[in-house]
């Protein structure tokens, strides 16, 4: 029999205020990223907003792009989680198509809630900055979860099969990394390139349809954002051979 593992030690005094001031850091530096966007974030201003001197806010976080690792890692996990939410709601795990639409719908909704944090995940790179590897775990949450989807639907065999002709061959090597992902992450090991390519053209334009929508380029061309939204990731879904 196992023994039981030790109770963790109680957090102390100055590792919960530590928590506090680090998370209002944190809010107030999302607050900005929605005011003037992810390459005008400054510490100094963080500080500011949180009532602190700017050499004290470095106890805290040691640099500009240290913040934004951390605020990376946050919205990645906020959006992941949501996203796997919505999918684990549909309790009929054979309606794939209820789960893409819940998990797609549930990408738009933290978008729209968040849409600071969202340009800072999907919006243009900030100048000088390159994310570490701790955000790619955080980052693929969603990714995963719509994937899996996909791959369910084709392993009920109502996905599209991989094409037979000469240029399989080809895009598997195209589109390497991608069906590496796939297999790393236990969601198949014999996903067909065709349906890899199919994937991420529908992964690509979920996430282009909500950029065009928060930075404002359906305007003139769309009056029902949402109606529109619901348009496209259903046509997706037919591509992909979700019914």
């Amino acid at each position: 029999m196992t023994p039981p593992e030790p109770p963790s030690a109680p957090r102390t005094a100055r590792q919960r205020a530590r928590e506090q001031i680090t998370a209002e850091i944190l809010g107030a530096a999302r607050t900005q990223l929605t005011r003037v966007g992810p390459s005008e974030l400054s510490l100094r201003e963080v500080a500011r907003d949180v009532g602190m001197v700017s050499s004290a806010v470095y106890r805290y976080v040691s640099s500009r792009d240290e913040l934004l690792t951390a605020l990376l890692v946050l919205g990645y996990d906020e959006l992941g989680a949501a996203v796997e939410q919505a999918d684990r709601q549909v309790t009929d795990r054979s309606d794939h198509l209820g789960r893409w639409r819940a998990a797609c719908r549930a990408v738009r909704t933290w978008a729209l809630a968040h849409p600071g944090d969202y340009a800072l995940l999907y919006g243009s790179p900030v100048p000088g900055y390159a994310a570490p590897q701790d955000t790619i775990g955080p980052a693929t949450r969603t990714t995963v979860v719509l994937v899996t989807i996909v791959v369910d639907a084709h392993a009920a065999d109502r996905a599209p099969r991989a094409s037979d002709d000469s240029s399989s061959t080809d895009l598997a090597r195209t589109l390497g990394a991608a069906v590496e992902f796939v297999r790393s992450h236990g969601i198949g090991d014999d996903v067909p390139p065709e349906l890899v390519l199919r994937t991420l053209m529908g992964w690509t334009s979920v996430f282009g349809t909500i950029s065009f929508e928060l930075f404002g380029h359906l305007v003139g061309s769309v009056s029902d954002t949402a109606a529109y939204y619901d348009e496209v990731i259903t046509r997706l879904a037919a591509d992909l051979g979700i019914s």
